[in-house]
């Protein structure tokens, strides 16, 4: 049965496994899975980080196109919903990574992309396959990762691109053999959990929206993030704890 398996590895981390045979597809039922896991993590303020992957050799395929074949295509409403989850994985409160393990196609490539982080598997595949089945994905998503021109390569010709490309196209930050990937991904969201959460969370929100601001909205956001950090108490404990020659204690308050 195709499901969403969650673990946690270390402190503060959870692992999500998109686990749907043969592709990990995410048609109707995974994805209100996915936004129903996700507001449940959402209020687990015990959780600073969130390693998403795929278990089997496949990242994720994006919808579920055997739903698509029994209504002769995909309904407006099921692209709706798609772009609803990913919306709710780019906004969570905390870093995501997606440790891209095999191929990360179509919607999957879009999940990917809606992630914080990602890393990859050697053996990793990305394809960005809206044109190869008369549609269109990641055509806003992907340009703002590795820029217009590299992105409009992926997007028109619909050809897979390697973990090799993918790191000097900057869409992932690191690859590794398949079997040190995981390992990786929770490793670095482990150091993303010993953080003060507030300021990650601040800090993603953040840049998450510097692309879309001029230097005055910057100004002002940064201003009204950094007036409630100064004000808290995880930031009165790492002032002390510099001063005391100690790490800080951060509680998200």
């Amino acid at each position: 049965m195709s499901s969403l398996h969650q673990s946690r590895p270390a402190e503060g981390v959870v692992l999500i496994e998109i686990d749907n045979p043969p592709a990990n597809a995410l048609g109707s039922a995974m994805r209100a899975r996915m936004v129903a896991l996700l507001n449940e993590l959402e209020a687990d303020h015990s959780v600073r980080a969130v390693v998403l992957t795929g278990r089997g050799k496949t990242f994720c395929t994006g919808d579920d196109l055997r739903e698509a074949a029994a209504s002769g295509r995909v309904t407006p409403q099921a692209v709706a919903d798609f772009n609803a989850m990913l919306d709710r994985l780019e906004t969570f409160r905390a870093p995501v990574i997606a440790a891209v393990n095999g191929h990360c196609v179509g919607g999957g490539l879009e999940v990917a992309l809606a992630s914080d982080i990602r890393l990859a598997s050697t053996r990793a595949i990305f394809t960005a396959a809206g044109v190869n089945v008369g549609l269109m994905a990641s055509a806003w998503r992907l340009p703002r990762i590795i820029g217009v021109a590299k992105a409009k390569v992926m997007l028109l010709t619909g050809l897979p691109v390697d973990a090799g490309v993918a790191l000097a196209n900057g869409l992932v930050t690191e690859i590794h053999e398949p079997e040190a990937l995981l390992d990786a991904a929770i490793k670095l969201a482990a150091r993303i959990a010993t953080r003060a959460p507030l300021s990650v969370e601040a800090t993603k929100r953040t840049a998450s929206r510097a692309m879309d601001m001029d230097p005055a909205q910057a100004a002002v956001s940064n201003a009204q993030e950094i007036a409630i950090l100064s004000a808290s108490e995880d930031h009165a404990d790492a002032v002390a704890a510099f001063a005391e020659r100690r790490d800080p204690v951060f509680r998200r308050r």
